[in-house]
């Protein structure tokens, strides 16, 4: 996630946490324009690998030129939770020096209007990252139950008024199809009844439906899942998030697998007995003030790191 002209965040930071080595296997698990991956590749050495996806066709576009220009990188259209069949395909599943997982929706995603990702202008409301699979998100607010809109917007945007947009949804696609960004920001802006300084009604429930229909957060659970699996003894698992959701399951998942099995209490067992697959590594790291002024979507990311244990 980055500005206008791509400007991939907290890259030294992720660069550093990754403890790169030169003739490592690294795994980047969103390309969107490559920033990362092209850091990365900058510290690899000669038969350093590294294996990107992205679900965006225009992504994937974008990278087929580094592709061809570097044999030590590949790309390939997927989501997160195909990482361990593509690590499978190519005989890395335990062997994989570092995961970089950065979350959520790409600068040049939010700056295409037709995408449908952002309420600046009006266009298609769509939201897929993927457009040729899915429902958009015009298809979903047309046919999803006020409950399930509700749900959504409260679950995944935490929008205290989420009830009053679903009815108000509800009772405006009688009337019309909600087809446009236009309309649902407008219609939000009517419906909801205080305002937060500096962000635009709309905003948490614009990203709640974005997360609905991409399946965000399974993406994610599905991807951490997996990582214990993919990586090397020593491998660094980095992981950028955007919205709490995302950084409360990261941070969950991170505790869980350092703390191992649970045991009931007064129950002995021996420290190697409980498993433990991760350690953290410092605590969670965001970006800087000259960071965040340089680039303003910058400033709710914040990134977490692990090590695989032996």
């Amino acid at each position: 996630m980055a500005s206008r002209g791509h400007i991939p965040v907290l890259l030294d930071e992720s660069m550093q946490a990754l403890a790169i080595q030169t003739s490592g296997f690294y795994l980047d698990g969103t390309f969107g324009r490559g920033g990362h991956a092209r850091a990365l590749l900058a510290r690899l050495g000669p038969s350093g690998r590294l294996l990107a996806v992205d679900r965006d066709p225009e992504a994937v576009a974008a990278a087929a030129t580094l592709a061809a220009d570097d044999p030590r990188f590949e790309i390939e259209r997927a989501r997160y939770s195909q990482l361990p069949e593509l690590a499978e395909a190519r005989g890395w599943s335990g062997r994989i020096d570092g995961i970089l997982l950065d979350l959520g929706v790409s600068s040049p995603q939010l700056d295409q209007p037709e995408r449908g990702f952002s309420f600046n202008a009006d266009a298609p409301l769509d939201m897929r990252m993927d457009p040729s699979t899915g429902q958009s998100a015009a298809d979903w607010l047309a046919t999803a139950s006020e409950q399930d809109i509700a749900r959504a917007l409260q679950e995944l945007g935490e929008e205290r008024f989420a009830r009053r947009i679903a009815r108000a949804i509800i009772a405006a696609r009688q009337q019309a199809p909600i087809s446009t960004t236009g309309q649902l920001a407008a219609l939000i802006e009517r419906t909801v009844p205080t305002r937060e300084p500096g962000k635009h009604p709309a905003t948490r429930s614009f990203q709640a439906i974005r997360i609905q229909i991409n399946a965000e957060l399974d993406e994610l659970r599905s991807a951490l899942a997996g990582v214990c699996d993919l990586l090397a003894s020593g491998g660094r698992l980095v992981v950028i998030s955007f919205h709490s959701l995302e950084d409360r399951l990261v941070k969950r998942f991170i505790r869980d697998e350092a703390q191992g099995a649970s045991i009931p209490k007064r129950v002995p067992v021996r420290d190697a007995e409980l498993c433990r697959r991760l350690r953290p590594i410092g605590s969670a790291t965001r970006p800087s003030a000259a960071e965040i002024e340089h680039n303003p979507r910058a400033r709710s990311a914040v990134l977490r790191v692990a090590e695989r244990l032996p």
